[in-house]
């Protein structure tokens, strides 16, 4: 039996994806046609100039936004294909999700916050703090559980908003550049984290990123052009 104190991580197939944007009148095509599988535990950087669709992409695979055409299939399930209730149930306890803005809520704790996933999808409030609280050491903030966020620096921050995305054991974890709006040496502490959790947990992680040092510690780089992927790592090729 899997340990259910270790997230599952998810095998991921992008079929087919498209997604068009209608702006006066006009269509505007941001992704054409992506075909993409991520296989379970693997660590993927996805780069490319602004504009070129990154964000959009992944809020597509976070099922934040719907795609105009084309599937994905999480463990073989076609997500788009439920319902809106069992959607917001699938994307509450499946993935995880990391932004450049951390969004967290500064009037809870950094342990309310990352509490409140897990008793959003049901948990019971004495489980959800122990969670918060094992996470929050993991990250590294043992000594700040009970500190706002207004009372964290930067990469404190974004190491609860890490947390958070873990509340839950999702599968994978989708991070929008997560160390743009932090200084080198933060983002090079969060960068070493992000490895760590994939490595020591086996969760799927899936970055987007203009950091090109962060991209080629990945599993797999990919870029992403006019809507398309271009590969620039082979699978499997992680730098040492």
């Amino acid at each position: 039996m899997r340990d259910e104190t270790q997230p599952r991580a998810a095998h991921i197939r992008v079929e087919g994806l498209h997604k068009h944007y209608y702006h006066e009148g006009r269509s505007l095509e941001v992704l054409c046609g992506l075909d993409l599988e991520i296989a379970p535990g693997e660590s993927l950087a996805i780069t490319g100039e602004s504009g070129t669709g990154k964000s959009t992409f992944l809020h597509v695979l976070g099922t934040i936004d719907q795609p105009t055409e084309g599937r994905v299939l999480y463990d073989g399930v076609d997500i788009f294909a439920q319902g809106e209730e069992a959607l917001s149930t699938f994307r509450n306890r499946s993935i995880g999700f990391v932004f450049q803005f951390h969004y967290l809520i500064n009037e809870l704790s950094a342990e309310e916050n990352v509490a409140l996933p897990i008793m959003i999808g049901g948990g019971r409030r004495k489980a959800a703090h122990e969670r918060a609280e094992e996470l929050l050491v993991r990250v590294g903030l043992k000594d700040r559980q009970r500190h706002r966020p207004t009372e964290l620096s930067g990469g404190e921050q974004q190491r609860v908003a890490i947390a958070r995305a873990l509340a839950n054991r999702p599968g994978v974890i989708l991070t929008d550049e997560p160390t743009g709006n932090l200084d080198e040496r933060t983002a090079n502490d969060v960068h070493s984290l992000l490895l760590n959790l994939n490595r020591e947990m086996g969760v799927s992680f899936v970055v987007t990123t203009h950091n090109l040092q962060l991209a080629e510690t990945m599993d797999r780089h990919l870029r992403l052009h006019a809507g398309r992927f271009e590969e620039q790592t082979l699978p499997g090729e992680r730098s040492l």
